[in-house]
């Protein structure tokens, strides 16, 4: 019995060991892939939102390793309640989880269709780019990597989540692009409460290179980005006011609170805000029944650089 109860322990401490590679981003990834999942597919059945969790967490815990085991000096000062810094799993036995990872996500992938497969080799595929290839050295590939891969995670999380797993709704496809170009411009709202562990560690993150201007560059686009996704969205004028008047706070946190503390209050209410737009898809089903949305003219005229003055 006693023998049993430690086995028992020694399989939750490994298990719960695993879980703490991806406790950073349950706020800024898992939980907002999986609203946008849900919402951009729509999601066939409850049962499936597990197989949709799961997917996504793989997925995410595959980058996670990898990320973690490139910078372990880094964690210690940044995150030092994760599994290498805290004494938990060795450098060499997340090396070796890392790789055993790669096989378990294409196969779980493959289960589904071919082409949630190449969406699981493509997010490998820059998984390797950003560590093994120092993708993430400089802050433009950094953030264009690290954006790319999040819309690979809703991509696959939205074909697992939808009834045909081969192909997404127009929605999901024009949601999945807004986010990309959301999260591009706005993710190194991430990277102010890390400044430290990342200088000594050679990164060159935006706030480093460009201490004030990236203040500005993330307190005006959230702002601007809230009032563009509400039109692109058909928000009612309540929903509209409250969320780019919770983006405008986001952003002003930014510019006028600098300590590490305020940064780090600040980055939350950002992955709040962050998320709360992975939810519009399921506001234009709801208020409009069908796929695809009227502001599609809208966006295009935008990206294009069309539209009338």
């Amino acid at each position: 019995m006693t023998t049993q109860r430690f086995e028992l322990g020694k399989i939750f401490s490994d298990l719960y060991t695993i879980f703490l590679f991806t406790r950073s981003d349950i706020r800024i990834a898992l939980i907002p892939v999986t609203l946008f999942a849900i919402a951009a597919a729509p999601l066939s059945s409850p049962l499936r939102l597990l197989d949709t969790i799961l997917w996504i967490w793989l997925h995410l815990l595959q980058f996670n390793v990898a990320n973690q085991i490139k910078a372990p000096e880094e964690d210690k000062i940044n995150k030092p309640s994760r599994p290498i810094p805290s004494g938990r799993m060795t450098v060499h036995d997340a090396t070796i989880l890392r790789w055993a990872l790669v096989p378990i996500c294409l196969a779980y992938s493959a289960l589904y269709s071919v082409q949630l497969t190449f969406v699981s080799l493509s997010m490998l595929m820059f998984t390797m780019w950003y560590n093994e290839n120092d993708g993430d050295k400089d802050a433009l590939s950094k953030n264009l990597l690290t954006a790319v891969m999040y819309g690979c995670l809703e991509v696959g999380g939205t074909l697992v989540a939808a009834r045909d797993h081969t192909r997404l709704s127009q929605t999901g496809q024009i949601a999945a692009e807004l986010t990309v170009a959301v999260f591009s411009s706005t993710l190194h709202a991430q990277d102010f409460k890390d400044a430290d562990g990342d200088r000594q560690t050679g990164r060159r993150t935006f706030p480093i290179a460009y201490p004030v201007i990236s203040r500005i560059a993330i307190g005006l686009p959230i702002p601007l980005w809230s009032i563009f996704l509400a039109l692109v969205w058909d928000l009612d004028i309540l929903s509209a006011t409250a969320f780019v008047a919770y983006g405008c706070y986001v952003g002003m946190r930014f510019m006028l609170y600098r300590t590490v503390k305020d940064d780090k209050r600040s980055c939350k209410h950002y992955s709040t805000w962050f998320s709360l737009h992975h939810l519009f898809p399921a506001y234009w089903y709801f208020h409009h029944g069908t796929d695809g949305y009227p502001s599609l003219a809208l966006v295009e005229q935008i990206l294009n650089g069309t539209v009338a003055a």
